[in-house]
């Protein structure tokens, strides 16, 4: 097409091509259909290929008599079914000859002058019985550069033609109507409403007013067939009758190349708009998926947060059982050393293991036990608590992968969707496996087994040497060794006015300060692993949605950018198609 424009239509060409294949690259990365893509690069090369007229409409509206009296010679058959129907597509050629090109279509070459600049495509009908045609023709409407769409005067503008109308404007095309078999049609006030009927509707379905143009295929043929025999032009009361004249010259003669150069330049841009809508909604559909999508993270988020906050509080609470414990074995110890440690029953003290005996049944009683069972209750609440805290994370994800699968643009299966419902796919079910494979016995063994072992190290004492219960009575043993060390101090009246008092109230302070001391080391070991198992748990529930929470947020970088990118786009097709208008 190059070698007939002029400097400004190949300007405006070569600024078409690049937004063409700038388009192609934005729809790639929306992972636009094949079809689609196909689609935009027909729209390219139509540009550089001889100016193309498609004839559309209904079976037996006459679009093969028309085309046969626009070329004067009965080249295709006509009144054809629907089952033998094909595409033709005529151009330039010395002689009439046909030929095969796969199953649906016919190239027919012709000795008629102006095929040399015009091809033309004959195409199946609308309303075909074979699915094929009809797809076939809808997918040679895009490539038009002139959309010649034939009714049949003897009922225009039939429901499956109004439908299939439609869906040629969303292309953007520039489109003929032409209303055949007008012959047939006797009286003035008839012709005349039909004339207006069509009228109105093409404005209806086209937004324009229509170009309209009644004929008489039939009649034109026979003028032009008995004008050759004569060696003269078409004329006498058959072309009269036809209405063929106005027609023909508007193909041949008002599109001029001028006026072909703007409508080949214009419908790529048509086309383009189509697709930019087309996929600026995919974009929007996926955006609103997306919100859904971070309300899902922030809820997940808070949940964890809350969880968080609960479990510290919860803590507190479990806790307090081994302090209230060590408490009340303080209170046992200040009691047992009053009693005890007086001067009456100095005897008592002379004798050391039966002090100690008492001591230990007395103060230390099952307080190693209980504290103990606090312990496990403690290691059992945590472990459950994180059990929980994945099966409710595997439900919330198993509900949100279900929600708004397969909504995105419906027929288009794109690697967005996919991509994301193999992530959501994917975390329910890593939270299945944890939940279905936690063994909560084994983790609360675990769990107590890493208390234990940091108890120990704690008190700086050799692994594995004392349990629980016996580094009690290790910490404590001292006190009970100072109360029957108490006769070393002399005579019992200085153990009776002296001694006793100073050292009962040391030794019940000694007690309360190793009790201490073994709380403060309790809650050290206690605290830490909490610490570890709470931030690991939530660790492992972050780690797990963190390939699902990358791509949310890239996904909507990404489609922010390319929304960015058609807006800037459809404003590049606005202004050439403003620039192809002034042409």
């Amino acid at each position: 097409m190059q070698r007939i424009l002029t400097k400004t239509q190949d300007d405006l060409l070569r600024r078409e091509r690049a937004l063409l294949e700038e388009l192609r690259v934005h729809f790639a990365r929306l992972d636009a259909s094949d079809d689609d893509l196909a689609l935009l690069k027909r729209s390219l090369q139509q540009l550089d290929e001889l100016f193309l007229l498609v004839v559309v409409g209904e079976f037996n509206a006459g679009k093969s008599a028309f085309i046969n009296a626009l070329l004067g010679e009965r080249v295709l058959a006509e009144g054809v079914t629907p089952t033998t129907a094909d595409i033709h597509v005529l151009r330039y050629g010395e002689t009439f000859s046909q030929q095969p090109v796969g199953d649906d279509y016919l190239l027919i070459s012709a000795p008629v002058e102006w095929l040399r600049e015009i091809s033309l495509v004959d195409t199946p009908g609308a309303n075909a019985v074979i699915q094929r045609h009809q797809e076939i023709t809808e997918e040679f409407v895009p490539r038009s550069d002139l959309v010649l769409f034939v009714t049949s005067a003897d009922r225009p503008f039939s429901e499956s033609e109004r439908s299939f109308l439609e869906r040629i404007r969303r292309w953007g095309k520039k489109i003929v109507i032409i209303v055949n078999k007008f012959d047939l049609i006797d009286e003035a006030d008839d012709q005349q409403k039909i004339l207006d009927f069509v009228g109105q509707n093409g404005r209806d379905l086209l937004g324009a007013e229509p170009t309209v143009f009644p004929i008489s295929a039939r009649m034109a043929l026979k003028a032009k067939q008995k004008a050759r025999e004569t060696g003269a032009t078409p004329g006498g009361d058959f072309w009269e009758e036809s209405r063929f004249g106005p027609l023909e010259n508007y193909i041949l003669n008002v599109l001029d190349a001028g006026e072909r150069v703007r409508l080949k330049l214009a419908n790529p841009l048509g086309v383009a708009a189509k697709l930019v809508d087309q996929y600026q909604a995919v974009i929007e559909e996926r955006q609103a998926l997306l919100k859904g999508d971070f309300r899902t993270l922030d809820e997940i988020e808070a949940h964890l947060d809350a969880y968080e906050r609960d479990m510290r509080h919860d803590y507190t609470y479990h806790v307090s059982h081994v302090d209230n414990v060590l408490y009340a074995m303080a209170e046992r110890g200040d009691r047992f050393f009053d009693e005890t440690m007086r001067i009456a029953r100095v005897m008592d003290l002379v004798n050391g293991e039966k002090i100690r005996g008492q001591f230990e049944r007395e103060v230390l009683g099952d307080t190693s036990r209980e504290v103990e069972r606090y312990v496990s209750n403690l290691i059992d609440w945590m472990v459950e608590k994180d059990y929980r805290q994945w099966r409710d994370v595997n439900a919330f994800i198993d509900s949100r992968a279900s929600l708004h699968a397969d909504k995105i643009m419906g027929q288009v299966k794109s690697d967005f969707e996919i991509n994301r419902q193999a992530l959501l796919t994917s975390i329910g079910r890593e939270a299945r496996e944890i939940v279905q494979s936690y063994d909560q016995e084994a983790e609360s063994l675990k769990l107590a087994q890493d208390i234990q072992s940091a108890i120990i190290q704690t008190a700086a004492v050799e692994v594995g040497a004392l349990g629980l219960g016996a580094l009690m009575v290790a910490l404590l043993q001292t006190t009970v060794l100072d109360v029957t060390g108490i006769l070393a101090a002399g005579s019992l009246a200085a153990l009776g006015f002296y001694v006793l008092p100073y050292r009962r109230s040391r030794v019940k302070k000694d007690l309360r300060n190793n009790i201490e001391e073994l709380r403060t080391g309790l809650h050290a070991v206690l605290d830490s692993q909490f610490e570890t198992e709470l931030n690991n748990g939530l660790q492992r529930i972050r780690e797990s949605i963190a390939p699902y929470t990358r791509f949310v947020r890239v996904e909507r970088e990404k489609l922010e950018r390319l929304n960015g990118e058609l807006s800037d786009a459809r404003r590049e097709l606005e202004a050439i198609r403003q620039s192809v208008e002034q042409l």
